[in-house]
């Protein structure tokens, strides 16, 4: 549908770019967010550098890891190394508060808004901060949540209690062997609800989310909505990028935002009813709220 030609907007001043989101989020009927990893990235989840050493300093001593991201990967020799590494990775990325308030001040954009967020993060921050639940769309999973590894049902776990006190009770890089999970209806392990593969359990809450999600843009149809995207970078273009520009071509009122540190891009069709903001995202949305 679009050219190969894209454009970052240089042109246009930092401040003029900013003045132009303000209105956009006057004017709009309705906000549809969609949320990447660059936004969690900008609240202070980073995976690596000092976060990294201050959490996992004795995987990255015993295993060479050298940060979050690839240490979710590593072959751990035993069930209770591995329980021991994924627990503290949810405990600080799902359940512990963000360091910086970038979560807090989107929602004082949108709050008085109708909008709704669809996001390919698993670290539960919207809700976290305070957004509606039931406005949320968690397409690739949740950090808070485990499945059955070769599920015998879709379904999800909650998994708070339990990763507490895994991190409370773990000793030398290993938690004590009956807090290994298991699933209660077939007894195999349990595994993260992320989606990996084509095993990924997709359960009664996910199909409601998806529907709240569908039936938001169906009602706003040809409304003057704001896609404001955050954050998206191109490992899942499809789940937001690109049907955020395929919407906003098609309607005459919408308007597509990205905010995006050295990724702020819009293919040139809908250039002159983008703006594309190079900069930190918590910077820009404290900008805003001046």
């Amino acid at each position: 549908m679009f050219s190969r030609m894209l454009t970052r907007q240089s042109t246009d001043a930092y401040s003029a770019r900013i003045e132009r989101l303000k209105q956009a989020l006057d004017k709009a009927d309705a906000i549809v967010i969609g949320a990447g990893a660059g936004l969690s990235v900008s609240a202070g989840l980073t995976y690596s550098g000092e976060r990294f050493e201050t959490y996992f300093k004795d995987f990255a001593d015993k295993y060479g890891i050298r940060d979050m991201y690839s240490g979710g990967f590593y072959p751990f020799e035993t069930p209770e190394e591995y329980w021991a590494w994924w627990s503290r990775h949810i405990m600080v990325n799902r359940y512990k508060p963000v360091p910086k308030p970038v979560y807090g001040d989107l929602l004082k954009l949108v709050e008085d808004k109708d909008y709704f967020v669809l996001t390919t993060n698993v670290d539960h921050q919207f809700q976290l901060a305070g957004f509606d639940k039931k406005r949320l769309f968690y397409t690739q999973g949740d950090y808070g949540l485990w499945q059955c590894s070769e599920p015998c049902r879709q379904y999800t776990y909650d998994n708070e209690e339990t990763v507490r006190r895994m991190v409370a009770e773990q000793r030398d890089m290993k938690v004590p062997p009956e807090l290994i999970p298991r699933c209660p209806v077939c007894g195999r392990p349990m595994t993260m609800n992320l989606r990996t593969d084509d095993t990924f359990v997709q359960d009664e809450g996910w199909h409601a989310a998806a529907d709240r999600c569908s039936d938001f843009l169906y009602r706003h149809e040809g409304a003057a909505i704001l896609f404001l995207e955050l954050g998206v970078g191109y490992n899942t273009p499809g789940i937001i990028k690109y049907p955020f520009w395929r919407m906003t071509a098609q309607n005459p009122k919408a308007v597509y935002a990205c905010i995006n540190y050295g990724e702020a891009i819009c293919p040139k069709e809908i250039e002159d009813k983008s703006v594309c903001i190079n900069h930190n995202i918590g910077r820009v949305l404290k900008d805003i709220l001046e």
